[in-house]
């Protein structure tokens, strides 16, 4: 009988000892086991991660929950990214692109004329403005007429002189020289071939200033000569400027420059009174105006500035 207790009790003691044991291993399972389980939600692509973010198919969540800081910043830094993404704040009232004020603005440029049929005419120029607000300024533009090759007479005018034996008085300019107010109601931005954004604005201008002028001696060359003279010219166009950068522009202007002018009289005087000087000029004025197109770029010194007011 006591052999028989103590059996029981040997037996009692084994049951619990094995007990813990045999229920760890039913919970057990190893890596295998977890890749082949689905997860409950899947999208078109592969799974769903804990964020809800897609996955790509084949994706081990459980190797890389179980990666250390250093192992994943490894992984994330050896993995292609996509380098042509650009973030930036947007804000419902842009700042302009390009301010003005107290900025110099010096403009080289190439001018042509537009509406003389008799006479062809071309000039290098140089503008100069000081903005004292972003959309007024005051400036000063030179314009060089008296280079080789600039000016000539059209061929209209050179074959009806020639076999119509009639002469249409014309002029050649030396230079001119004009103050100018500009004013910019208008300014923008557009994009070109989808791609790159331009900023521009659009500018009108008028001024006050002379013009140095002389007669072409036509009708009487072998005894008329003529000497250049000051004439007070008035001028006014629009203008379109197109931002290449904070300080570089490329712009185009139509001006129209008038002043009064004496031409060469018609009228050739006989005998001794042919050598005097004021029979030569025509007795009245005539208002002449020469619609230019103007071609050129614009320097905006300093190159840098500063916002003063926060966006």
């Amino acid at each position: 009988m006591k052999n028989f207790s103590f059996a029981v009790w040997a037996l009692v003691i084994e049951s619990l000892i094995h007990a813990p044991m045999t229920s760890a291993q039913d919970m057990s399972f190893d890596l295998e086991e977890t890749e082949e389980e689905t997860p409950a939600e899947t999208d078109e692509n592969g799974f769903l991660g804990p964020d809800g973010d897609a996955l790509e198919p084949g994706s081990d969540i459980i190797g890389d929950l179980a990666l250390s800081d250093d192992e994943l910043n490894a992984r994330m830094d050896s993995e292609p990214r996509d380098t042509t993404t650009v973030e930036e704040e947007i804000y419902a009232v842009q700042q302009i692109f390009a301010l003005r004020l107290n900025r110099l603005e010096v403009a080289p440029s190439f001018a042509f004329t537009l509406n003389d049929p008799y006479v062809r005419r071309r000039a290098l120029g140089l503008g100069l403005n000081y903005w004292w607000s972003n959309v007024l300024a005051i400036g000063f533009n030179f314009l060089w007429y008296d280079l080789e090759g600039f000016q000539s007479e059209s061929d209209l005018n050179f074959f009806v002189r020639r076999s119509a034996r009639l002469a249409v008085p014309i002029t050649e300019w030396q230079l001119g020289a004009h103050m100018n107010f500009t004013y910019v109601p208008l300014y923008g931005k557009f994009m070109a071939f989808n791609k790159w954004i331009f900023q521009w604005d659009a500018y009108v201008i008028g001024g006050v200033g002379f013009q140095r002028t002389r007669p072409i001696a036509i009708i009487d060359p072998e005894i008329r000569t003529f000497d250049y003279e000051m004439r007070l010219a008035f001028n006014v166009g629009i203008g379109l400027r197109i931002f290449l950068s904070r300080f570089l522009t490329v712009f185009a202007e139509f001006r129209d420059y008038l002043y009064l002018e004496r031409f060469e009289s018609l009228d050739v005087a006989l005998g001794e009174a042919r050598n005097d000087k004021s029979t030569w000029l025509a007795d009245s004025s005539e208002l002449v105006n020469n619609v230019t197109v103007q071609i050129g770029i614009t320097l905006f010194f300093p190159f840098s500035f500063e916002y003063k007011l926060p966006k």
